[in-house]
């Protein structure tokens, strides 16, 4: 049974590991209020009309979206689906609720009508707050008791009753999975489970009052909610809000406002890298990427080009923040790294899924207890589905989905590895690898090339088959225009068809 490096290798020198306190008897409400106070002029937002909100101003905006949640009857444990562009706006809602003791359920806004009334039938919320009249109707043809509202949550107002009053182990989060591999499930997150992670990913990271983070991630998915927004919150530092990604508007952003910190995707990563203003990266501290892997050889060009060594990391909506690159140490490009603060991992003897356990894991799916107890082993791992495995310092590389796994002629074939060697040839933009049944292997290895050159499939195939042991190498090929991606820039492979 493997097991990563202990979690203390993230924190400063001389830190001790017994003195580390994750919050986990508080909240992120608290928290962040306890900033406020403590200066209520200092900038904590910019919006994205380019004004600055206060920590004043955002307790008091809050308290005031709070009293109208309270008005039209909502009380502490009632769900509230958030459905909107990222705006202050949105922010204001989101906490307001989380002061209030009421539960989020963050939606996609490029869900279709079917995916929006999956989460508002499964989900079951008392209200919604929507920007988009179509996305309005859909909850309302889903469920008509549900009532909707504008982004201004314009209701009457009234006294916001006790704010900042939930306990640490009351649901704060619904974080609805991707539905990559399935029906989405709503995975529930407890204040002490947000508080932790966000705690852990402040000592490791070095965040601190005077960081400023641009932060382009959309604020319905973890890595822009759970980690960018809470984070900088908790932090006491400052964010500025851009609606959409583009190269443009993030480095002109990082810029103006002296900007220490940006949280992107792979894709995001690869845009900028591409781009004629790359070097204006080097202002920042630190470059963070999640929510899918980063090629390694994108890694090298940064650091080439930019001298950003981009941190990866790697997390889930039932547990936010799981591992991590370290700030201080070594970043080894193509692993996400060692485990975060409070974190156990090892990887299952058998299957070589990563198991994981700790403050900030979820306890269950909502409404699933058989989801639920599958997810998890006798000692309280959870199963993350993952397959991993530890380089010679421990550090943790992910190489495929235990569902996606392939498996040919009774031989492992781990997608990752495969794309990873096709991402070489300079006529292959991007890949996924996906296992195509086959009466005499099982499974053959197939590979679905977004490409930019003139190729054939017989071209790719010959060239993994020069770099890649016989079993691991495709056998079917593939050209596609571009690979299906869901909004966060991964691959959803459930889509690849022949």
């Amino acid at each position: 049974m493997s097991s990563a490096p202990h979690w203390s290798a993230h924190l400063p020198t001389g830190t001790d590991p017994s003195t580390v306190d994750l919050g986990i008897g508080g909240t992120l409400p608290r928290r962040w209020v306890a900033n406020w106070h403590a200066d209520p002029g200092r900038p904590v937002l910019r919006d994205t009309v380019g004004r600055w909100w206060s920590g004043g101003a955002l307790e008091e905006a809050t308290a005031s979206i709070a009293g109208r949640f309270a008005a039209a009857g909502l009380g502490p444990g009632d769900r509230v689906l958030l459905s909107a562009s990222s705006s202050v706006e949105l922010v204001v809602a989101h906490v307001a609720c989380l002061r209030a003791g009421l539960t989020v359920i963050p939606a996609n806004t490029a869900y279709g009508p079917d995916e929006l009334a999956h989460l508002v039938l499964d989900g079951a919320p008392r209200l919604a707050v929507v920007d988009d009249a179509q996305r309005a109707a859909w909850v309302r043809a889903a469920d008509p008791s549900v009532r909707v509202v504008g982004i201004d949550v314009d209701l009457p107002g009234g006294p916001p009753g006790d704010l900042d009053v939930a306990p640490p182990d009351a649901p704060a989060l619904i974080g609805y999975t991707s539905g990559t591999t399935g029906r989405p499930k709503g995975a529930v997150l407890t204040h002490a489970n947000l508080a932790a992670s966000v705690e852990a990913l402040r000592l490791a990271w070095r965040w601190t009052p005077e960081d400023r983070l641009v932060l382009a991630l959309p604020l319905f998915h973890m890595h822009g909610l759970g980690v960018g927004l809470h984070g900088t919150l908790a932090a006491g530092a400052s964010a500025v809000l851009v609606e959409r990604f583009e190269v443009d508007a993030v480095l002109d952003a990082a810029a103006a406002e002296r900007a220490s910190l940006f949280f992107g995707v792979p894709t995001m990563y690869h845009r900028l890298a591409t781009s004629s203003r790359a070097g204006e990266l080097a202002r920042l501290r630190l470059c963070v990427s999640g929510s899918a892997p980063l090629p390694a050889d994108l890694w090298q060009a940064l650091a080439s080009s930019t001298g950003q060594r981009v941190l990866e990391r790697y997390g889930m909506t039932e547990t936010v923040m799981l591992v991590s690159n370290p700030y201080d140490g070594q970043r080894r490009p193509g692993t996400v790294g060692i485990p975060l603060p409070g974190v156990d991992l090892r990887l299952d003897p058998t299957s070589g899924e990563v198991l994981v356990r700790g403050p900030n894991v979820f306890a269950g799916y909502l409404d699933r207890p058989e989801a639920t107890a599958t997810s998890f082993d006798p000692e309280g791992f959870f199963r993350t589905g993952d397959v991993g495995r530890l380089d010679d310092a421990g550090y943790l590389e992910l190489v495929a989905r235990l569902k996606e796994l392939v498996i040919s002629g009774g031989f492992n074939v781990y997608p990752r590895e495969v794309e990873d060697v096709l991402r070489e040839h300079p006529a292959v933009v991007d890949v996924a690898v996906t296992g195509t049944p086959d009466p005499e292997w099982g499974e053959v290895v197939t590979a679905w090339c977004e490409t930019d050159g003139a190729v054939t499939p017989a071209e790719i195939a010959s060239f993994a088959a020069e770099r890649l042991a016989n079993y691991k190498r495709p056998r079917i090929v593939h050209l596609v225009d571009a690979l299906p991606r869901n909004a966060l820039g991964k691959v959803t492979k459930g889509e690849l068809r022949a």
